[in-house]
């Protein structure tokens, strides 16, 4: 198979559950790991890639990323690649609580990141998320060229890539991102063109309801939402 016919197949995974009891955007924070749960759903999507020919991993540097990654990278024999590309969306709300019903969107010092949600004024641009995500993809890519290769990263850059390739606006309703804990968004290449993107839940059934893909928010709960 030609160069520009081999098919590779690239899998964008959100990492598992985080240990956050205090419910704060982490964020790009150190020190945040999988909750016991989480670790579960790591496991969980590792045995089901466990058949699939996967030559390549990587993970952003947070420790919840390469968490997840790493029963995935073991399961294949393969080293855990870092990739600084796939880190979470920067956010001037990090460190805080900023969720449904704590009041965030009533506090006057927040209203100046809140004015242009199209950039978005509270982060990271999102073009500047599909800048990145778009060379990690095409990095993994040619990696695993007639392959398949695995990249967990977080919530907002994976839905953003998707929304781009996809070709829908990038601002969004955060509610509405299709992007559950430990999901897969795969995308399918010919050579080096997207040709079809798919998207699968390997560990719904550990995932607790209120944070499904879909799900209404719940007050007092997923309070690091996006993370």
């Amino acid at each position: 198979m030609s160069a520009g016919t081999d098919i590779t197949v690239v899998h964008l995974m959100r990492h598992g559950e985080v240990a956050n009891p205090d419910g704060i955007l982490y964020g790009r924070l150190p020190g945040y790991h999988l909750s016991e749960l989480g670790v579960r759903m790591a496991e969980r999507v590792a045995e089901h890639l466990a058949p699939r020919d996967v030559t390549y991993v990587a993970a952003s540097p947070l420790e919840r990323a390469q968490e997840t990654a790493t029963p995935i990278a073991k399961a294949h024999g393969l080293e855990l690649n870092t990739d600084e590309r796939l880190i979470e969306a920067d956010n001037v709300f990090q460190g805080k609580t900023f969720g449904v019903g704590d009041g965030a969107l009533r506090r006057p010092g927040n209203w100046r990141h809140l004015v242009n949600p199209v950039r978005p004024s509270w982060g990271e641009p999102y073009v500047d998320q599909v800048v990145r995500m778009t060379a990690a993809l095409h990095t993994a890519k040619d990696r695993a060229r007639g392959h398949e290769a695995v990249l967990v990263s977080h919530q907002l850059p994976i839905w953003i890539v998707r929304s781009y390739v996809e070709r829908r606006r990038l601002w969004h309703d955060p509610r509405r991102r299709q992007c559950t804990l430990a999901s897969l968004t795969t995308f399918t290449f010919q050579g080096d063109r997207i040709v079809s993107v798919g998207y699968s839940e390997p560990a719904r059934d550990l995932v607790p309801p209120h944070l499904l893909a879909g799900a209404k928010p719940v007050k007092g709960k997923g309070k690091a939402f996006g993370a």
